[in-house]
């Protein structure tokens, strides 16, 4: 018997797919992440009390962490990307994609918590939960966040039109 986490995967699936989507960028990899978040909340599943969501998405977030810096432990990661292929989509598009661009030269840190804030609509105190910090570093990452991403040429060119 499950308790009810087979209903909790139907239901939240495709939102924890892009919200894992959002921190990784690459779906291939955000669902190896959701599956490894899911399997481990599996198991501690008889022990959450409420709603599953912070927990699920701290498991979430921490698994991304712990990949991210296992990935480039002694590695300096680099600031050159390669370039896309050239689309032939509409302006929207390509406005998403220089925000996504911006947003993944964000610190893991800071990516978690404008992922949470803004596209998961957490407010600040579940957050700040969900990363097990205070809410004041919740708001001081998002600052130092949305300071970057203002200051981004790519971003300010999006914004511009």
């Amino acid at each position: 018997m499950d308790d009810g986490f087979a209903d909790y995967v139907t239901q939240r699936h495709a939102r924890l797919c892009r919200t894992a989507y959002l921190l990784t960028g690459d779906w291939a990899t955000a669902e190896d992440l959701v599956q490894s978040a899911l399997a481990r909340a599996w198991a501690a599943w008889r022990r959450i009390d409420g709603d599953p969501d912070p927990y699920v998405y701290r498991i979430l977030t921490n698994t991304h962490a712990s990949w991210w810096r296992r990935r480039w432990r002694g590695e300096i990661p680099t600031e050159d990307l390669p370039e896309p292929a050239e689309d032939d989509f509409t302006d929207e598009h390509d406005a998403r994609r220089a925000l996504w661009t911006a947003i993944r030269g964000l610190s893991e840190r800071q990516r978690a918590v404008v992922v949470l804030h803004y596209f998961e609509e957490l407010t600040v105190q579940q957050c700040a939960g969900v990363l097990g910090c205070s809410p004041g570093t919740v708001k001081t990452q998002l600052g130092r966040a949305l300071r970057r991403l203002r200051v981004d040429p790519e971003v300010l060119m999006v914004m511009e039109r």
